[in-house]
């Protein structure tokens, strides 16, 4: 059996899926099977995913028997995997080479059901990061998520075979934050979810993604939050602060409108102040972009917060 299972859903990913492919190709610890659940693409994506395939039999291709990327993950991770470790990859996010080594290093403590790592985020080119994410201090717990979620991306997430099975999954009803609901639902239990101090996963901003629609994620999140309460986390004004801030990062990176991303930072410190300024150097630096997008004609806004 393989040490690793990579599940990876995709859907007309053709633009995308070879650099992914090649990213899993290139990584220093081979012993790992990929799983490549199609959605019932129409464009070159299948074609693509055989003939990787063809050259390396880790890679194989199977068809997602229901709809969406949540039921593609749950067929790929309960149903398919054959390895210790499960780990996740998108099919337009990249992985680091040491992604996979770091991981072998990490699961070595049989305490530890899950890790996660850093992520550089870039819109073209790996080589051009245009920021990094950071650890959170301490196991991954579900005031974390509720706050700035820092797995961020589920290229980010691997657990063990056991954790994955013991979990109901993912709920394939959601569209938006089924990833959070699920990590929520892990840090509820007792599994030990650690970071990984190392870039792990270049993520490809995407304007157009289901991550762009900050309106739909507002709206699912409140879905998320009564499901957090039930489990006895009801959300604190702090950690409903920092996601109110990162939605005024993301309106303002997205450029969606001069003033959304005001609204919401004026929102934030309604809730917290103390939230807002936690770290205060990302605080502030979000608050002041925020105060000068409407003053800003659309292309210094671009140039600006792009």
């Amino acid at each position: 059996m393989p040490r690793f299972s990579i599940i990876l859903p995709c859907y007309n990913a053709q633009a995308t899926l070879a650099d992914t492919l090649q990213s899993l190709l290139d990584q220093s610890f081979s012993d790992w099977e990929a799983i490549c659940v199609d959605d019932g693409s129409t464009d070159a994506t299948r074609d693509l995913i055989t003939s990787f395939a063809a050259r390396d039999a880790r890679i194989q291709l199977v068809r997602n028997p229901r709809k969406g990327p949540s039921a593609a993950r749950n067929h790929g991770a309960r149903n398919l995997a054959k390895g210790d470790i499960i780990a996740f990859c998108d099919a337009d996010d990249l992985w680091a080479p040491g992604k996979l080594r770091a991981l072998q290093t990490a699961f070595a403590d049989p305490k530890v059901g899950g890790a996660f790592g850093r992520i550089a985020f870039f819109e073209t080119s790996p080589a051009h990061v245009s920021t990094t994410s950071t650890l959170p201090d301490g196991p991954l717990s579900v005031a974390m998520l509720l706050g700035e979620n820092p797995v961020c991306t589920m290229s980010n997430i691997a657990l063990r075979r056991e954790v994955m099975q013991a979990s109901t999954g993912f709920d394939e009803t959601l569209v938006h934050n089924e990833d959070l609901d699920w990590l929520i639902r892990l840090a509820s239990s007792n599994v030990q979810i650690i970071g990984i101090n190392q870039v792990q996963v270049f993520y490809r901003n995407n304007p157009v993604g289901l991550s762009s629609d900050l309106g739909a994620m507002k709206r699912s999140r409140a879905e998320i939050l009564r499901r957090a309460a039930r489990l006895g986390h009801p959300c604190a004004a702090r950690s409903e602060a920092i996601y109110l801030r990162y939605l005024a990062r993301r309106a303002l990176r997205l450029d969606q409108g001069r003033f959304l991303a005001l609204r919401l930072i004026l929102a934030a410190y309604a809730k917290s102040p103390a939230g807002v300024l936690s770290p205060a150097r990302r605080g502030l630096s979000v608050t002041l972009a925020a105060l000068i997008a409407p003053l800003c004609p659309t292309n210094l806004r671009h140039a600006l917060f792009a």
